[in-house]
């Protein structure tokens, strides 16, 4: 296949950056039941790889104020055999950078070899926030990630949006979109679903995360657009922007090839339990914890900690750290922080940690993780 794809989807020889294809002897057969299975090719407008093929693409998505093209970088592997279409995304919001790992190893340091369906891998959609290392695109400060499914003769963001939802989203069976808190914020690695399709409890379940969230998401988001067009989509949050966190980032490959082992596309791997788990429906005890004052804040628990009720989350002072102004912020509940403050300024309403309840045999099962894992420390 010659040359790059420019924003109408077309083919551009006058590019010098191509689609580097290259061959393997990807397998695949699905199996889930749920999912399509295909050995068919997979088609973007501009350009498609066929079974047992694999293609790194520089996809056009808009235009640069100078006219030069804005690009977007793609990786599918098709598998040989019949399967589901998977989709792994990131950086829908351009300073999120663990996703980025994450889906970069898994498109190219992974043996695909015995693969049973394709692999649609997005490390990088918002390319222009992602060069200028901001949340948004730089252009009005649209939020990428509240523009899908797009729509052509729209804003820029939704321009955008639209070639990205049309050519690498549309075509997939099942999708895994990862994220990070903003600037200043921490998460711990979590799921967030739409609990009311059987398909992405499935999906979410596979992921194998101790926290799962439920909700539809906002108008706008990928997982929830996906998931209306009949793509089963979850959101991963880990972490935080501007860095890349190994942990988190290995975490969250064992998500990935539990996932592809649930839905039949490694055959070869295992579903992973992950020890412990607690469900937060609209129903169950969480909160976002919220400033009541100005000042500087010293937290006292961090992301993944268990607290008391009653326990002192983290107190705001001001700079003379003046006794009787001091406030101090108590847990309202027992429960699991799943998010929290990093940049120790807050004023009034800005968000603290998030807090999320847990039942009895949830507890006792995260306090004997910890448990091993503090003993696993001590023996370093």
């Amino acid at each position: 296949m010659g040359g790059d794809t420019p924003a109408d989807g077309s083919s551009n020889a006058d590019t010098d950056t191509g689609t580097d294809t290259e061959l393997n002897s990807s397998g695949a057969t699905g199996g889930d039941g749920t999912a399509a299975e295909s050995d068919e090719a997979f088609t973007y407008n501009g350009g498609r790889v066929d079974p047992g093929e694999s293609a790194n693409i520089r996809y056009g998505i808009s235009e640069t104020y100078l006219g030069d093209p804005i690009r977007i970088p793609v990786t599918i592997i098709n598998g040989a055999k019949p399967g589901p279409t998977v989709c792994l995304s990131a950086a829908a919001h351009g300073d999120e950078l663990n996703g980025i790992e994450v889906v970069r190893e898994v498109a190219h340091d992974w043996d695909h070899s015995e693969l049973h369906g394709t692999l649609v891998c997005l490390p990088v959609m918002n390319v222009p926030g992602f060069l200028a290392q901001e949340r948004y695109l730089p252009i009005y400060d649209r939020d990428l990630n509240r523009s899908f499914p797009g729509r052509e003769g729209s804003t820029s963001a939704r321009r955008m949006a639209y070639h990205i939802f049309t050519n690498f989203i549309e075509p997939c069976d099942l999708g895994i979109d990862f994220h990070t808190s903003t600037r200043g914020r921490t998460n711990m690695l979590h799921v967030r679903a739409d609990l009311d399709n059987s398909t992405v409890v499935r999906l979410a379940n596979a992921f194998s995360s101790n926290v799962i969230i439920g909700g539809d998401g906002p108008s706008g988001t990928l997982r929830r657009e996906a998931t209306e067009a009949g793509i089963p989509t979850i959101t991963v949050e880990m972490g935080e922007a501007h860095r890349f966190q190994r942990r988190l980032i290995d975490r969250a490959l064992t998500g990935v090839a539990s996932v592809l082992a649930e839905f039949g596309c490694h055959r070869e791997s295992a579903v992973h339990w992950p020890g412990w788990r607690v469900v937060i429906t609209d129903d169950d005890e969480k909160t976002w914890l919220r400033a009541d004052a100005g000042g500087i804040v010293d937290m006292k628990h961090g992301r993944g900690a268990l607290v008391e009720e009653g326990d002192v989350i983290c107190t705001i002072t001001n700079p003379f750290k003046e006794e009787d102004d001091i406030v101090a912020v108590e847990a309202p509940f027992t429960g699991l922080i799943v998010g929290v403050l990093e940049n120790p300024v807050v004023y009034p309403g800005n968000p603290l940690c998030h807090l999320v309840g847990l039942e009895r045999d949830t507890r006792t099962a995260l306090e004997r993780e910890q448990r091993t894992e503090r003993s696993r420390s001590e023996l370093r």
